[in-house]
């Protein structure tokens, strides 16, 4: 469509430096024709052009001191995308890859992404190219403080309200909000989300993105008559959300036999999820210690892609862009029916498209993953109320948003006539929508 390309063409000149956000842009403005193709009026009112533009892009400083009483200098970043559903909500990202083209990439899935929840937030993201990895408690305290000397002047509970992201765990969020409290001289709980829960955390949150992830995907597999039980998978990651989202799948019949983490993978027919918990949540360590906790099961380095496993579901749950056409047609031919993505973007637009093509079930990140930041506003709501919900009736929650989450895609895929196997054009179709439908209400477009 000429509208739609031209605004891609004026983004790629602009931002040419950017490759993940003009990424995302491709992918999910590839699902948008039909959106202005019922609505040409769109083009005059410039729509388009507002929406891929963030909102505000705030850029900071970040100097700390190491234990050795050395001085550094960081980056940090808050990307403020759109707001016409709610405060900005999105995740921090403390890692070295960290950079404004990763950063608008996530937040603006992040805008669709909260708009499918149904809850009232709108989408932003933020981070530093901080690695925490190696650092001690006081360095990470000390840099935290830092970070939110500059941050808590763009943030508040109807502002927008960060939360972690990879890098950025319990432990950095504590430091994070301690700083704002100390700044703000008020305990304003609902500004951060992933709180411990002794100061205003929801129960399930650290698991919320992984079990969202199988909810999704049971959905997904029902709708289609599929059942899950006894199918061999692959979770890719280990940290909360892969976790989770192979405890979940366990818990379902379904029979995880690899995981992986940054160096390497293991495969085990009788995987042991309290060892890799263990190894990852206590150790802080690397799988490669698997086996030998396990007594069983095989470590190996590189991904676990490249080992062409014979599965029918995987779950990527580690990183951007780690499925290229390459491993995409690995994953087809080891006879995979369902790919679910648990981590942001972790599948290419190429990877993507030949999913399809295959008729290979696909549940993009912006529908499949959205548990995380649905419990976190489910957060904010009990830190507006001052009341906590048990654990059970925050996963009860969440497994109702899944299940509508779900069901706008369907809806979106029959009312557009996409398919009724294409959720990448129903989940952008469904949140892209409503966010413009909000935007144009109060005169905003």
């Amino acid at each position: 469509m000429k509208y739609i390309d031209r605004v891609l063409n004026e983004m790629r000149a602009k931002d040419t430096n950017q490759p993940e956000f003009i990424q995302a842009l491709e992918e999910v403005l590839g699902s948008a024709e039909v959106i202005f193709k019922k609505h040409p009026e769109y083009e005059k009112m410039a729509v388009l052009e507002r929406l891929v533009e963030p909102e505000r892009i705030i850029q900071f400083k970040v100097p700390w001191v190491d234990d050795s009483g050395f001085t550094h200098v960081n980056r940090g970043y808050r990307v403020q995308y759109n707001s016409a559903l709610g405060p900005y909500k999105g995740g921090l990202r403390f890692h070295p890859t960290v950079n404004l083209s990763v950063l608008k990439f996530l937040g603006f899935e992040q805008v669709f992404k909260n708009a499918l929840t149904t809850l009232p937030i709108g989408g932003g993201k933020g981070g530093s190219d901080f690695n925490p990895k190696g650092k001690s408690d006081a360095e990470i305290m000390r840099f935290c403080q830092s970070f939110m000397l500059e941050l808590y002047r763009h943030i508040g509970p109807d502002i927008d309200v960060p939360a972690g992201d990879m890098g950025v765990g319990g432990r950095e969020i504590g430091y994070l909000y301690g700083q704002y409290r100390r700044i703000r001289g008020t305990s304003e709980r609902g500004v951060l989300t992933g709180k411990g829960i002794g100061y205003g955390g929801s129960l399930a949150r650290k698991e919320a993105t992984g079990y969202g992830l199988v909810y999704f995907l049971l959905e997904m597999l029902k709708e289609n008559k599929i059942d899950p039980v006894g199918k061999k998978a692959i979770v890719s990651g280990s940290g909360n959300v892969a976790i989770y989202a192979a405890e979940k799948a366990m818990s379902n019949g379904i029979h995880v036999i690899a995981m992986s983490d940054s160096q390497g993978y293991i495969v085990d027919d009788e995987l042991d999820l309290k060892v890799v918990k263990k190894i990852k949540e206590e150790l802080r360590g690397s799988l490669k210690d698997y086996p030998k906790l396990a007594k069983h099961g095989q470590y190996f380095e590189g991904s676990v892609y490249d080992a062409k496993l014979k599965v029918e579901i995987v779950l990527p749950c580690a990183t951007q862009n780690e499925i290229d056409l390459k491993r995409a047609k690995a994953i087809v031919a080891g006879g995979c029916i369902a790919v679910a993505e648990g981590a942001n973007m972790p599948d290419n637009n190429d990877a993507i498209k030949y999913y399809l093509e295959k008729d290979i079930l696909f549940a993009p990140g912006k529908a499949s993953n959205a548990g995380g930041v649905a419990t976190s506003a489910l957060e904010m709501s009990q830190n507006s109320l001052r009341y906590n919900w048990t654990f059970e009736e925050v996963d009860e929650k969440l497994q109702g948003i899944m299940v509508a989450i779900h069901q706008q895609c369907i809806d979106a895929m029959k009312q557009y006539r996409l398919g009724k196997k294409n959720y990448v054009a129903g989940a952008n179709v469904a949140g892209m929508t409503k966010v413009i439908d909000a935007m144009i209400a109060q005169g905003d477009y």
